[in-house]
């Protein structure tokens, strides 16, 4: 399969939801990096199939592992949802992310050939 993610030693990308707090601050330890920063806000620009894969693959990590659990998303129903139990297969996960881009965790910082998920901002440095 061929990358869908244009990636460059020369800029960050960071896919993310812009007015998310953890976002907000990793955008500015990003730019203090001093390269240009190309931030995709996924509630605004759908993020396609391919690259969630592409993202799962680069983190090395599942696709259903790349899903924020304590989302309202899975927990507003009176009852919360066994994700487990539902045995998804990639294909519902990545249909499942593009319905509900918040389910996303998030931001996931790309450089080159590195690709972080930012657990804290200062994760974004490791770039």
């Amino acid at each position: 399969m061929m990358a869908q993610i244009e990636t460059s030693n020369r800029q960050i990308t960071l896919y993310c939801i812009e007015n998310s707090n953890r976002a907000k601050q990793t955008l500015v330890y990003a730019k203090a990096l001093g390269v240009p920063v190309l931030t995709i806000d996924i509630s605004k620009t759908p993020i396609t199939g391919s690259q969630i894969f592409e993202i799962a693959n680069r983190l090395g990590m599942e696709i259903k592992d790349l899903i924020y659990r304590d989302n309202d998303v899975f927990n507003s129903k009176s009852e919360p949802i066994n994700l487990e139990a539902l045995n998804l297969s990639s294909e519902d996960w990545i249909k499942m992310i593009q319905k509900n881009p918040e389910i996303l965790k998030q931001p996931i910082a790309i450089r080159g050939d590195k690709t972080i998920l930012v657990v804290t901002p200062t994760d974004i440095l490791q770039l």
